[in-house]
């Protein structure tokens, strides 16, 4: 693969992880762990484990996303599952009318 090409994966990927997230959790509330299987299983990319749990972090830090703790029936250990708030429904409609926007500029 190209350099260029490199270094577009890694920006639309990687650098702007929050809108996968934000994505798979308009789906339902899921744990950092099960976001990250999600990612790799609906678009194709792992992120590091630390950045989900940090951009998580800020996400919930900025109203984006709550989390509560959950306790598990089979003995488990408890589970922190996220849920998007309004707030990060918001933003996530904003970020794919962006992205939608400068797409159809790119193929015009």
């Amino acid at each position: 693969m190209t350099e260029p090409m490199d270094r577009l994966k890694e920006k639309l990927t990687k650098e702007v992880l929050w809108i996968y997230i934000l994505s798979l959790l308009k789906e339902r509330p899921m744990y950092a762990y099960e976001l990250k299987s999600k990612i790799r299983e609906k678009f194709g990319f792992e992120p590091a484990t630390v950045s989900s749990y940090v951009v998580l972090y800020k996400l919930e830090k900025n109203g984006y996303v709550t989390s509560k703790w959950q306790e598990s029936e089979t003995g488990k250990p408890s589970r922190k599952y996220y849920e998007l708030t309004e707030k990060g429904r918001r933003l996530l409609e904003e970020g794919i009318s962006f992205i939608e926007n400068i797409l159809e500029k790119l193929k015009s």
